[in-house]
C-alpha cells in the first residue's frame, strides 16, 4: 500500500506569519518537515498543498528547487485544498502533515500507518486522545473517507481542519488511535508563537547534526536534563481539535 504524505503550509499564519521558512540550525523549517517526512518508511510520496495567495509564490519556488511535489488551492477551504491535491496526485492513502512541526518523528509516522493498514481502517491518528507531544501528531485515512468529508460538510469548522468531519462520526468512519505508553501531551512540540519558535531553537542548537534526524527518544532525554527548555512555551494554549 502506498502513502502520500500531504503537507499543508503557507506563508499566512495569523500569530507567526512566514513561520514555515523561520530559521532552525541555518535550514527553514518547511525543509526539515519534508526532510523528516521523507524518511518514514511506509511514505512513498509527499506533496507540498499551499495556497493560490500571491504570498505563497515563496512556497511554490522553493518546492521547485527541492523538486518537491507541488499543489495550489484554497487558503480557507483547507479540506478542499487536501482533495484537490490528493486527486492530483492520485493519493489512495493520505498522510496528514502540518508544516509547523519542526520534530515530526518518521518512526512514529510509520507506527500510526501500521495501524491504519493492520487494522484495515478509514483514518487512523494518534491525538485524541492526545498522548504524544503536540507537534508529533500524525492522520492517516483514505481517499475514500477524504471525499465524503468534502462532499458531505459544509461546516467551516470542519472546512478549515481537514479531518473534524471523520472524528465526529466514528460510526460512519473505522477508526483508531494510537497512544502512547506515558502521558506526554503536556509537551508542546510545534510552532505557533515566538515561545514556541523560541523552544525550537534551542533544541535544535543542541540535537541538530544534519544527515541524521534527532527523534522523539533523544529530545525528551534532552528536556529532562533541561528541563527549563519545555517551559519556555509549556503555558501555550494546546488546539482545542485534540482535546478530550
Amino acid at each position: 500500500m502506498k502513502c502520500t504524505a500531504i503537507i499543508q503550509a503557507r506563508m499566512g499564519s495569523t500569530r507567526l506569519p512566514g513561520k514555515i521558512f523561520m530559521p532552525l540550525a541555518a535550514r527553514p523549517l518547511l525543509d526539515h518537515v519534508v526532510d523528516r517526512v521523507s524518511r518514514a518508511r511506509l511514505v512513498n510520496n509527499i506533496v507540498v498543498a499551499t495556497t493560490t495567495a500571491q504570498l505563497d509564490d515563496q512556497v511554490e519556488t522553493w518546492t521547485r528547487q527541492k523538486g518537491v511535489a507541488c499543489y495550489r488551492g484554497s487558503e480557507k477551504d483547507v479540506l478542499a485544498r487536501y482533495h484537490a491535491a490528493a486527486r492530483r496526485f492520485d493519493a489512495r492513502h493520505i498522510v496528514r502533515i502540518t508544516a509547523d512541526d519542526p520534530f515530526k518523528d518518521p518512526e512514529v509516522i510509520d507506527r500510526v500507518v501500521k495501524l491504519y493498514q493492520s487494522g484495515g481502517f478509514d483514518f487512523a491518528y494518534n491525538n485524541k486522545p492526545p498522548t504524544y507531544p503536540e507537534g508529533l501528531d500524525v492522520e492517516v485515512f483514505s481517499f475514500a473517507a477524504l471525499t465524503a468529508a468534502f462532499q458531505e460538510t459544509s461546516d467551516p469548522y470542519d472546512r478549515e481542519h481537514v479531518t473534524p468531519y471523520l472524528y465526529n462520526h466514528p460510526t460512519r468512519f473505522s477508526q483508531a488511535n494510537l497512544a502512547h505508553g506515558e502521558d506526554l501531551s503536556r509537551l508542546r512540540w510545534t510552532i505557533d508563537t515566538p515561545l514556541d519558535y523560541q523552544m525550537a531553537a534551542q533544541v535544535y542548537a543542541h540535537l541538530y547534526r544534519g544527515e541524521t534526524p534527532f527523534l522523539m527518544p533523544a529530545i525528551l532525554a534532552y528536556l529532562e536534563k533541561n528541563p527549563q527548555v519545555a517551559e519556555i512555551n509549556r503555558h501555550v494554549t494546546r488546539s482545542a481539535m485534540y482535546t478530550p
